[in-house]
């Protein structure tokens, strides 16, 4: 019995020290990415070293090196392309009546909402990007990961869809079905690449929320 006792208090106090990992290197990754930014804003990112952006973020150049690999990946930060599960779920499971780019817009905005939770760092890296569009331009390119991540949940749909049609349709192969699920999820990408550019360069601060829809609906308007 104090065996048991022990091992659920060892459990707990583990996964308690876990979240604080967690929580101190979210706090670290920030804090090295509000450096960046701000030196850059003032004084060039050019002319900007590792060693300072480490003294004001107050960490040494090796916990710098362990977060970022280069002053340039720190600037543009953790890659925001990540799929939210709940969004995710139910544009699989939305059914055939409803557009498909009405719910890959709902997810794209999810993802913007989360990128830009910390609206200070939000908008300095907004003013650094446009001083260096070539950091912009590896944001929106460095998405492979996340192209292959949107192909197979757009898949999922489409198989759903073909599964809840009438059986008098024509229900495509798995090779049509493929297919489709890739450009669907290339333009659905084109027109998010669209909105970030808008967002580079807009000077009234829009929401990325904002152009992503502006961008989806021009780009209905061309369906």
């Amino acid at each position: 019995m104090i065996d048991a006792v022990s091992t659920m208090t060892s459990a707990t106090e583990e996964t308690a020290t876990l979240g604080l990992r967690e929580r101190k290197r979210i706090a670290t990754s920030r804090s090295i990415q509000h450096a960046v930014l701000e030196l850059s804003r003032d004084k060039g990112l050019d002319n900007v070293t590792v060693d300072e952006i480490s003294r004001r973020a107050d960490v040494s150049p090796r916990t710098f090196f362990n977060y970022f690999s280069s002053k340039e990946a720190a600037v543009l930060g953790d890659s925001p392309f990540s799929l939210p599960p709940a969004e995710v779920e139910a544009f699989v499971n939305a059914g055939p009546g409803t557009p498909v780019f009405d719910g890959l817009l709902d997810i794209m905005r999810a993802i913007a909402d989360t990128d830009s939770q910390d609206y200070d760092m939000h908008q300095l890296r907004k003013l650094v990007i446009r001083d260096y569009p070539h950091l912009l331009v590896q944001r929106i390119t460095s998405m492979r990961e996340f192209e292959i991540d949107l192909t197979a949940v757009v898949g999922r749909r489409l198989a759903a869809d073909a599964r809840g049609t009438d059986s008098g349709s024509e229900i495509p192969d798995q090779q049509q079905l493929d297919e489709r699920a890739r450009l669907i999820a290339l333009v659905a990408i084109a027109a998010m690449r669209h909105a970030w550019a808008r967002w580079a360069e807009s000077p009234d601060g829009q929401t990325m929320s904002t152009l992503l829809t502006r961008s989806f609906r021009e780009l209905q308007t061309l369906l």
